[in-house]
C-alpha cells in the first residue's frame, strides 16, 4: 500500500508547465490553469509588468523579427512612425502576437475600426470585477475561479480603448485573451484558428453578455440567468430584444423552400450576423503558366451565387408536409433586412476527402458604392442610396491551409487605409487593398441616417439605488428596436434583478 501511495504521489508531481513569454506567467496543462505564485503585496506582479513594458519599447526598434509575408503591401507603404502624424495615428496600434493568436488581432483590428460598433464598447463604464486586497492586481483566468470572475465584454472594451490611444508601442491582449480561454474553451492553447470561427464566437457572447447584464455591472450570465439556451429561445432573443451587435451587424434572410411534386411553398426568416459565400466552381480552376487567364471571379458572382435558385440535390430532399415525404424542391434566398454593417465571409476552406482545402481564388471586391438592392425581397421599397455600402475593413488569410499560415487585417481610418500585421501597423493605399485575397469583407451603409441610427437613439440613464450599500449604478441603455416603455417593462421583469430598484429617468440633455 505504502509503494502505491508512493507511485500516485509521483505520477501527480508530472505536471507539464509552460511560461508565457508575454507576460512571464506560468500555465500548467495538467491542471488546465495558470499558476499564480505572488506575494501579498503583488511584487511579482510588478516585475512582470516592468519586464513587459521594457519588451514593448524594445518591440517597435526590432524590426528584423518581423514576419515576412506571401502577399505584403506594396514597396510604397511607410512605417506610422516615421510618416503619421500623432492626430492621423489614431486607432493605428498594433497588437502583439500571443502565439498564433494573428487570427484574433485581424479580427480585432477589424472591428476597432468599425466607428460606431467600437465606439459603443469605448464609452462603456469600467468595470470593477475584484475588491479589497486584489484590487488593482491582474486578474489570471483559471478554471477554479467561477465564470463571474470574466466579463468578455469588459476586457473587450479595454482593449479597443487601448487601441485608440495614439500609442506607436504595440499593445499586449492579454486579459482578453485569457478571457477567451475562460469562455471560449474551443479556442484554448495556441494552435492557429479560424478567423470567421472566432469571429461569430466572440459577436455571439458579446451579445449575450450585453443582454444578460446584471445590476447595472457588465457581467457574464450564470447558470442561474439562462445561459443555456434552446435554439428557438436563442432565435426569439435576438428577435426579441438588441444589442449592439444585432442592431448593427444584425439582417434578416428570407428562406423560400419550394416542392417541386406538389408545388407548395415554404417560407422561413432567418437573423443572420454574417453571410458565408461559395466562391463559385467555374472560378476555382488552377491553370498553369502556360494557360491564359481566365474570367476574373467578382464579390457580384459570390452574391449571385448565394441567392440564386438552387435545386436541392438527394442528400438534402426537404419534407413536404402536403406530400407527408421527402420531396425534390428548390430553394432560395432573399434578403429582406439589410444591416448596418454587412459582414461577408467568402468561404475559402473546403472539406476534400481527409483534408480541407483552400480555395485561393482572387475575389474582385468594390472599396465604395457596393449596391446589395437587387438582392432585397422589396426592393421597390428602399431607396438606391440606402442599399449602397463602402469597404472599412478586410480580413485576408495568408498561407494554403486553415491550421496554418497567418492572418492580417487592412482598416479604413480618416480615408487612409492601413494594414495591420500584428504589432507592425503600416499605412498602404487603395491599390494594395484591391490586390487582397480578401476572407471576410466589413462593408459600412453609405447612407449616414441609416449607419448612425443606433447610436442616435435616445440614450436613457437610469438611477438605480442599491439599499444596502447606497451606492448609484448607473445603466446605459441604447435603446434599438424596441420601444421605450417596453424596455422598461423588460428590465424590471427580469427575475435576476435582487436589489430594491428605484428607477429614475433622467432627461439625456
Amino acid at each position: 500500500i505504502q509503494r502505491k501511495s508512493e507511485k500516485q504521489e509521483k505520477e501527480k508531481s508530472h505536471h507539464s508547465l509552460c511560461m508565457d513569454c508575454s507576460n512571464f506567467s506560468v500555465f500548467c496543462y495538467r491542471c488546465d490553469e495558470f499558476v499564480v505564485n505572488d506575494t501579498k503585496l503583488g511584487q511579482v506582479q510588478k516585475v512582470r509588468e516592468h519586464l513587459q513594458s521594457l519588451e514593448n519599447s524594445a518591440l517597435m526598434g526590432d524590426r528584423q523579427r518581423k514576419r515576412k509575408l506571401q502577399e505584403s503591401p506594396t514597396v510604397d507603404s511607410k512605417l506610422l512612425k516615421d510618416n503619421v502624424s500623432d492626430g492621423a495615428a489614431l486607432g493605428a496600434t498594433g497588437l502583439r502576437n500571443l502565439g498564433n493568436t494573428c487570427f484574433m488581432n485581424a479580427i480585432l483590428q477589424s472591428l476597432s475600426n468599425i466607428e460606431q460598433f467600437s465606439c459603443f464598447f469605448k464609452e462603456l463604464p469600467a468595470v470593477a470585477l475584484r475588491s479589497g486586497k486584489t484590487a488593482g492586481r491582474r486578474m489570471y483566468h483559471t478554471r477554479s475561479q467561477g465564470d463571474n470572475t470574466v466579463s468578455l465584454v469588459e476586457e473587450f472594451r479595454k482593449t479597443l480603448c487601448s487601441l485608440w490611444q495614439g500609442s506607436q508601442t504595440a499593445f499586449s491582449p492579454d486579459s482578453l485573451f485569457y478571457a477567451i480561454w475562460k469562455i471560449m474553451p474551443s479556442f484554448r492553447g495556441y494552435q492557429q484558428q479560424d478567423a470567421h470561427e472566432f469571429m461569430r464566437y466572440l459577436l455571439d457572447h458579446l451579445h449575450r453578455e450585453l443582454q444578460y447584464s446584471r445590476n447595472g455591472a457588465l457581467l457574464p450570465p450564470s447558470p442561474q440567468d439562462g445561459v443555456r439556451l434552446s435554439a428557438a429561445e436563442d432565435k426569439c432573443c435576438i428577435n426579441g430584444t438588441a444589442s449592439v451587435v444585432t442592431s448593427i451587424f444584425g439582417g434578416l434572410l428570407q428562406n423560400e423552400v419550394n416542392c417541386l411534386i406538389c408545388g407548395t411553398e415554404s417560407r422561413k426568416f432567418d437573423p443572420f450576423l454574417d453571410l458565408s459565400l461559395d466562391i463559385p466552381n467555374q472560378f476555382r480552376q488552377k491553370r498553369s503558366k502556360d494557360q491564359e487567364p481566365g474570367p476574373i471571379c467578382t464579390l457580384r458572382d459570390c452574391l449571385r451565387s448565394f441567392t440564386d435558385l438552387e435545386e436541392l440535390d438527394e442528400t438534402e430532399l426537404y419534407y413536404c408536409h402536403k406530400c407527408k415525404k421527402r420531396q425534390k424542391s428548390t430553394k432560395k434566398f432573399w434578403i429582406q433586412k439589410l444591416p448596418k454593417v454587412l459582414c461577408l465571409h467568402l468561404k475559402r476552406f473546403h472539406w476534400t476527402a481527409f483534408l480541407r482545402n483552400k480555395v485561393d481564388t482572387y475575389v474582385e471586391f468594390p472599396l465604395t458604392g457596393l449596391d446589395m438592392r437587387g438582392y432585397l425581397l422589396e426592393p421597390e421599397n428602399s431607396s438606391p442610396g440606402s442599399c449602397l455600402y463602402d469597404l472599412v475593413a478586410v480580413v485576408v488569410h495568408h498561407g494554403s491551409g486553415v491550421g496554418s499560415g497567418h492572418y492580417t487585417a487592412y482598416g479604413s481610418h480618416k480615408d487612409r487605409w492601413y494594414h495591420f500585421n500584428d504589432s507592425t501597423v503600416t499605412l498602404t493605399n487603395e491599390e494594395a487593398v484591391r490586390k487582397a485575397k480578401a476572407y471576410i469583407l466589413f462593408y459600412v451603409a453609405s447612407d449616414k441616417n441609416t449607419t448612425n441610427s443606433y447610436l442616435s437613439r435616445p440614450l436613457l440613464t437610469f438611477k438605480l439605488l442599491k439599499s444596502f450599500e447606497a451606492n448609484l449604478f448607473l445603466v446605459i441603455l441604447y435603446l434599438a428596436e424596441a420601444p421605450i416603455i417596453e424596455s422598461i417593462r423588460r428590465i424590471k421583469s427580469r427575475k435576476h434583478t435582487t436589489i430594491n430598484e428605484k428607477c429614475q429617468i433622467l432627461d439625456p440633455d
